[in-house]
C-alpha cells in the first residue's frame, strides 16, 4: 500500500509518501480502507517530537517516531476484522481513531470506531473524531455549559472551533466567537450570537464577563484571561503550542493548576482528544449529534495523500479555517 512515512522526527518536509506493509488486523480490530484522513495539530506535534519533553513520556518515541506511519483521524470502509470483532462487515462505512490514518489502509481497535453517518461524505466524516471530540469535552464534560450562559470560544474558526460553537450553541449558550475575519461569516452560521475579528479587537481588552471561555489558542495570558470571566466562571485550555518548544502546553497546564487552587474561579486544561479514554462513548455523542442535524463538520482545504507534508505544515501554521482533509484515491 501507500503511506505516508517519517524515519525521524523533524518538519512536515520530512514525510514521505512510499510503499509500506498492509497492515492486519489482530483480536479485537478492524483494517480499514481509509478514504479520507484530517489533519490535527496533534499529527504536527508528533511528526517534529515536539514538546520534547512529549518524548519522555512514552508514546511518541525518544530519539525516532515510535509510528512510522502518521495521521489519527480516518473514514473508510471496513476491509477485514480480527478475531473477536462484532458490529462491523466488510464494507460498512466507518469513522474513527485510526493510528497510520496518512495511509491506504489504516489498522485500529473495532472500540475506536462508529458508523459513518449517512449524510457525510467521507471528507466530512475523517474531519470528526478527534476535533469534534475535543471540543464536546471542552463545552460540555470540562466546561459543563447551560443554557443561558455567555460562553466565548477563541479560535472559532478552526477545527475543534467550529465544533465548538455549534455545540454550546446546541446546549442553549449564548455564543461569542473570536476569529480572523475571513471566517466571522462562517462562525456566524454555525450559531455564534457575536463574533468579534482578533485584528480588529482583543476580547481581554472588552467590559463582557462569560461564564465559559473555551481558549484553542493560547495567545493571551492567564492574567488577561481570567479578567474576562465572570466571578464563579470557567476558563477551559485545550492544548497546543508553537513548534520548538521544551515543554509547550505542559508548562503552561502546570501554571493552570496552581492559579486554580486559589481562586473561585475554574481554571481546568483540556487536552486534545486522542484513542485513550471513553473514545467510543464520546464519538457516538458526537455522531448522534450530526445525524440529528445539530452538528455539521466544517472541511476548510483538502489534499491528496502526496501532499500530506503540505496539509501538516498549513495546520501547523495556524490559520487553517474549519478541517483539512487529506482524500485517498
Amino acid at each position: 500500500m501507500k503511506a505516508v512515512v517519517q524515519e525521524r522526527f523533524g518538519p512536515p518536509d520530512t514525510l514521505r509518501l512510499r510503499e509500506a506493509e498492509r497492515p492486519r488486523a489482530g483480536s479485537g480490530e478492524v483494517l480499514v480502507r481509509v478514504r479520507a484522513a484530517a489533519v490535527n495539530p496533534y499529527d504536527w506535534h508528533m511528526v517534529r517530537g515536539d514538546p520534547y519533553a512529549a518524548r519522555l513520556l512514552g508514546g511518541v518515541g525518544l530519539t525516532r517516531p515510535k509510528r512510522p506511519v502518521a495521521g489519527i483521524d480516518a473514514a473508510g470502509v471496513v476491509e477485514g476484522t480480527g478475531a473477536g470483532v462484532r458490529g462491523f462487515l466488510p464494507g460498512d462505512p466507518v469513522l474513527g481513531f485510526c493510528p497510520g490514518a496518512f495511509a491506504e489502509y489504516a489498522c485500529t481497535s473495532a472500540d475506536l470506531l462508529v458508523a459513518k453517518p449517512a449524510g457525510l461524505t467521507f471528507e466530512q466524516a475523517a474531519a470528526v473524531p478527534m476535533a469534534a471530540v475535543t471540543a464536546l469535552r471542552g463545552v460540555r464534560t470540562v466546561g459543563r455549559v447551560r443554557a443561558g450562559q455567555r460562553v466565548l470560544v477563541n479560535g472559532a474558526g478552526g477545527g475543534v472551533g467550529t465544533f465548538a460553537v455549534q455545540i454550546a450553541a446546541v446546549l442553549g449558550a449564548e455564543v461569542t466567537g473570536v476569529c480572523s475575519a475571513h471566517n466571522t461569516g462562517l462562525v456566524r452560521s454555525l450559531g455564534a450570537t457575536h463574533v468579534l475579528d482578533y485584528a480588529l479587537e482583543d476580547f481581554t481588552d472588552r467590559r463582557e464577563r462569560y461564564d465559559v471561555v473555551l481558549d484553542n489558542v493560547g495567545n493571551h495570558p492567564l492574567g488577561r484571561l481570567r479578567r474576562t470571566l465572570t466571578p464563579a466562571g470557567v476558563l477551559v485550555a485545550n492544548g497546543g503550542g508553537s513548534p520548538g518548544r521544551v515543554f509547550g502546553a505542559i508548562g503552561a497546564m502546570l501554571a493552570l493548576a496552581a492559579v486554580n487552587a486559589v481562586t473561585r474561579q475554574r481554571l481546568r486544561p483540556i487536552l486534545p482528544a486522542t484513542p485513550d479514554g471513553p473514545a467510543r462513548r464520546d464519538l457516538l455523542a458526537v455522531t448522534s449529534l450530526v445525524e440529528a442535524g445539530r452538528l455539521t463538520p466544517v472541511v476548510g482545504r483538502t489534499y491528496t495523500l502526496a501532499d500530506t507534508a503540505r496539509a501538516v505544515r498549513h495546520v501547523e501554521d495556524g490559520h487553517a479555517g474549519g478541517k483539512t482533509v487529506i482524500t485517498v484515491p
